[in-house]
């Protein structure tokens, strides 16, 4: 008998049940779209290109600041995504502060610690509380979203559309390229009609799957993984409120809970390329790779959701970008930076861009002078760099870490980042800081990286060295120096450690020259 037939099998013969379904839950209604054009301003303040979490949130910012913005969306009803599931505090602090806390409520945001596996660690590891954005089965998140969006169009000065936007436009109106000066976006609105809409700014954050990545940033795309998306119902945590990590081979797997009686568990499988789901390599997987290793406490009940429930695949990027920088546009959010999301690190990243642009603005009172706003943004994606390269580098180096390797040597690192945490105290205050968004100093990061890899070593010399346990130890730092300095070296060594030092982006001198063309036809 075949494998894909085995496997067929094993799932025909588990039940005679009909297969349930993930909840649908609570939907929000779609955010009304206001096509009616005829008050629209010649040239608009901002365009904002995406209505995820940075845009609306940025959006709403501006409103609160007497800018006209209009905010442009794909599709504005909710969402269906298992992506941005968890907003640490360190992010929803930053949400404060952009006024948006609100957005919390009414969706049974729940509180999630830290712990880790196998056994769930020990308590000593630190208890962080963020929050898990579901409701009811369904991910809250999409009505995280949706109250974002809800807040943005509450404001008289923001007009929230649904339009695909097909290009960035220049001076004359036509297709933008580089070099030039972005004036706008032209966009298919609900009528099936292409429309222009100029704009002395124009900000780009429409999300992981970005059209306009590689004509304002020069990208690095990486894809490490995917995560496979179960619901475990009626399946208690061994630790309530608490986020479980389990470190187990080929990769992690994570469970954390989303309502009182669900558990989301999030399988990494390692590669850009998924097994069959259509065959069932997928489910064979799963039961005959994964379920031996999550513990028995959770084993029936994740068993239950392979073989009934809906399974959902989400492919993981890394990205880092080089931006180009053209006057009138800037980019925001997941079109521009992404970093593995097992740490759930992304909306926070997002929200402190968002803070951040939004100060650099504010003394603005216009932004007419394409040249006045872009030298008043020229630091901006310099001094984003070390909360965001903090965040980044610590997702992309502990899915390193915490992936299984045939080395010995980082099989070893692999335990003493358990172990080390495992101690308490500052050993894993520091970390969590991190890990929570509420102290990303880039500093503190790699500090605490390399006290794991020394920790490591002592542990192989103790209580007496040897000659093997020295040649492991050498080999671990080796290790831990090719794991984290990369993924340092690809966010900028200057930018990160001394954004003081880092090179600020420039205009070049096309794009100078159209900018002062256009401020000069305006004051004319």
């Amino acid at each position: 008998m075949s494998r894909s037939s085995m496997v067929r099998t094993r799932s025909a013969t588990g039940t005679a049940a009909e297969p349930e379904r993930e909840d649908k839950g609570m939907v929000l209604p779609a955010v009304p779209s206001a096509d009616d054009r005829s008050s629209d301003p010649e040239v608009w303040d901002m365009v904002i290109v995406g209505a995820g979490v940075a845009g609306a949130a940025f959006a709403y910012q501006q409103g609160c600041s007497g800018r006209r913005v209009l905010l442009l969306e794909r599709d504005l009803s909710q969402p269906d995504r298992i992506v941005g599931e968890l907003l640490q505090p360190g992010g929803y602090l930053l949400l404060k502060r952009l006024g948006l806390a609100h957005c919390c409520d009414g969706i049974d945001a729940q509180k999630a610690g830290a712990g880790a596996g196998p056994g769930f660690g020990r308590r000593g590891a630190g208890r962080v509380h963020g929050y898990c954005m579901f409701k009811e089965g369904r991910e809250a998140k999409v009505a995280f979203v949706q109250n974002l969006r809800q807040a943005a169009a509450s404001q008289p000065t923001v007009t929230v559309r649904q339009g695909y936007v097909r290009r960035l436009l220049n001076e004359d109106s036509g297709e933008w390229e580089e070099g030039q000066a972005v004036t706008g976006v032209c966009y298919k609105g609900g009528d099936g009609q292409d429309h222009d809409a100029h704009a002395h700014l124009t900000i780009v954050c429409d999300g992981m799957y970005s059209s306009f990545r590689r004509k304002l940033a020069v990208p690095d795309v990486h894809h490490p993984s995917f995560f496979i998306g179960l619901l475990l119902k009626d399946c208690p945590l061994p630790y309530s409120n608490y986020g479980h990590v389990i470190l187990g081979k080929p990769s992690p797997v994570l469970f954390y809970p989303i309502s009182a009686t669900e558990v989301r568990c999030l399988v990494d499988y390692p590669g850009e390329k998924l097994p069959s789901v259509s065959s069932g390599e997928l489910e064979w997987y799963l039961l005959d790779t994964v379920a031996p290793q999550v513990p028995p406490q959770l084993r029936t009940a994740f068993e239950a959701a392979v073989k009934h429930g809906r399974i959902r695949c989400m492919q993981n990027k890394q990205v880092t970008s080089q931006p180009l920088h053209p006057a009138g546009a800037l980019m925001l959010g997941d079109a521009f930076n992404m970093r593995h999301p097992l740490t759930g690190g992304g909306m926070t990243v997002a929200f402190s861009d968002t803070n951040l642009l939004c100060d650099m603005l504010r003394p603005l009172p216009t932004f007419a002078n394409k040249l006045a706003t872009s030298r008043a943004t020229s630091t901006f994606y310099v001094r984003r760099k070390p909360v965001s390269a903090t965040i980044n580098t610590l997702a992309n180096a502990l899915y390193k870490v915490f992936c299984a390797s045939d080395s010995r040597a980082h099989e070893e690192m692999r335990q003493a980042c358990f172990d080390y945490l495992a101690l308490g105290g500052m050993y894993s205050t520091g970390p969590v800081s991190l890990l929570s968004g509420l102290n990303p100093r880039p500093s503190v990061l790699v500090m605490h990286f390399f006290m794991v890899a020394l920790y490591g070593v002592g542990r192989l010399l103790w209580p007496r060295p040897t000659l093997r346990g020295v040649w492991l130890g050498v080999l671990l730092l080796y290790s831990a120096a090719c794991i984290i300095l990369p993924i340092i070296w690809k966010e900028g060594i200057r930018a990160v450690f001394f954004p003081f030092l880092a090179p600020r982006p420039r205009l070049a001198g096309m794009q100078r020259s159209a900018a002062a063309a256009a401020a000069a036809a305006k004051e004319a």
